[in-house]
């Protein structure tokens, strides 16, 4: 077993919507190189078997996607895609034909982007193509991560998803399974962490340097996937090893405070994700 069950390797911040339940980025807008990307591949190699092509940023945007395919492939991983679906109808070849890639979760409520660039039924069309052309090859899991948010048009889209995949769907811990190898996953909306939040009391732990960390476009080695700002950089991939890393009071104080349930950084006190889940 490998330390981290996933690391998030974020190929580009750059995105084609501005979602309602995103926060964004502050940070430059940057796409990592092929050079980069290559460079980065053998140093988290010994660390996970799987990357997500994701933190920010829409990564069906990023135009040498295919190639960061082939390479990621070439080094043993199995990658994972979370996109908006916008771009899945044009992608679709690309990624099927990837021997890679092993998930793609498609957050259908991209639909409460304020610029979705086509019509919802066309965008909602788009995306269940694309889990029916999979036909089995690849892991697809539909999100509606919206519970308690702008959720109104979810009835529209089950009702969508049962005329590709007919009843009866299966109930299980991972999901709902709607047909081989193609779930839905229902979650509740929350809040991002912020530095500007107010703090959040109890004893709560988090998956962070425990079961993923995330590596920011510019080669920054964050904690986990919702540090959106980089706002806890344990150091940079580029210019040092991830052992070192690792072993930096900051990232080893940050370990044992999770495993105590008592966050020790300003932004994790501040997740509502971290909070509303792994509270004791």
């Amino acid at each position: 077993m490998k330390r981290f069950r996933k690391i998030y390797l974020e190929i580009s911040n750059l995105c084609n919507l501005q979602c309602a339940f995103c926060p964004g980025t502050r940070r430059p807008p940057r796409a990592m190189t092929a050079e980069e990307f290559q460079t980065l591949l053998p140093r988290l190699q010994p660390y996970t078997d799987y990357l997500y092509f994701h933190l920010m940023g829409e990564p069906l945007c990023h135009p040498e996607l295919g190639l960061f395919l082939h390479l990621a492939g070439q080094a043993g991983f199995r990658v994972i895609l979370t996109t908006n679906g916008t771009l899945l109808p044009a992608r679709q070849d690309l990624l099927l034909g990837s021997p890679a890639l092993h998930k793609v979760n498609i957050s259908l409520h991209a639909f409460e982007a304020n610029d979705l660039p086509i019509p919802f039924e066309a965008y909602l069309a788009g995306c269940l193509a694309f889990g029916q052309a999979v036909a089995g090859q690849k892991l697809v899991v539909y999100r509606l991560w919206n519970g308690g948010g702008a959720d109104a048009r979810n009835r529209e889209i089950l009702s969508a998803l049962e005329s590709c995949y007919p009843m009866p769907w299966q109930p299980g811990r991972q999901g709902t399974r709607l047909a081989d190898r193609i779930y839905l996953e229902h979650g509740d909306k929350f809040d991002w962490p912020d530095l500007a939040a107010p703090e959040r009391t109890g004893a709560f732990s988090c998956y962070g340097l425990r079961d993923q960390i995330g590596v920011l476009c510019d080669g920054t080695v964050v904690p986990c996937c919702l540090d959106h700002e980089g706002d806890i950089p344990l150091g940079n991939l580029f210019e040092q090893s991830l052992e070192e890393i690792l072993a930096t009071p900051r990232a080893q104080a940050i370990c044992r405070g999770f495993s105590d349930q008592q966050p020790v950084e300003d932004l994790c006190r501040r997740c509502g994700f971290a909070h509303d889940r792994f509270s004791r």
